[in-house]
């Protein structure tokens, strides 16, 4: 699922489950690989993690917010709480890692 600036808090802060925010733009490299390791991710963890995705070049207000300097980045949240970040590409693994540590 894509999110913006405009339903970000309602997609993610206000979400009842735990959300992973995956920040990337459309022509960063690693955001390519990671992309479809997400999706697949995406489909794994339904019910457990909701995962979204947030177009830096489209939601630069919530990639500020955040600090997000680098990308791919991802942010975990849970009740609206920054849990957990990864900058780069930790590969499947280093993903599966960081959503079973916020799966419910």
């Amino acid at each position: 699922m894509n999110i913006n600036d405009k339903n970000f808090e309602l997609e993610v802060i206000e979400s009842d489950e735990p959300v992973m925010v995956d920040f990337y733009a459309e022509w960063c490299g690693p955001c390519k690989m990671a992309a479809p390791v997400i999706d697949q991710l995406a489909e794994e963890y339904v019910g457990k993690v909701k995962v979204v995705k947030l177009n830096v070049d489209e939601g630069r207000e919530s990639a500020a917010k955040y600090g997000v300097m680098s990308i791919p980045t991802v942010i975990t949240f849970r009740n609206g709480e920054e849990v957990e970040r990864l900058v780069g590409f930790p590969g499947k693994s280093g993903y599966q890692e960081l959503l079973d540590r916020v799966a419910k």
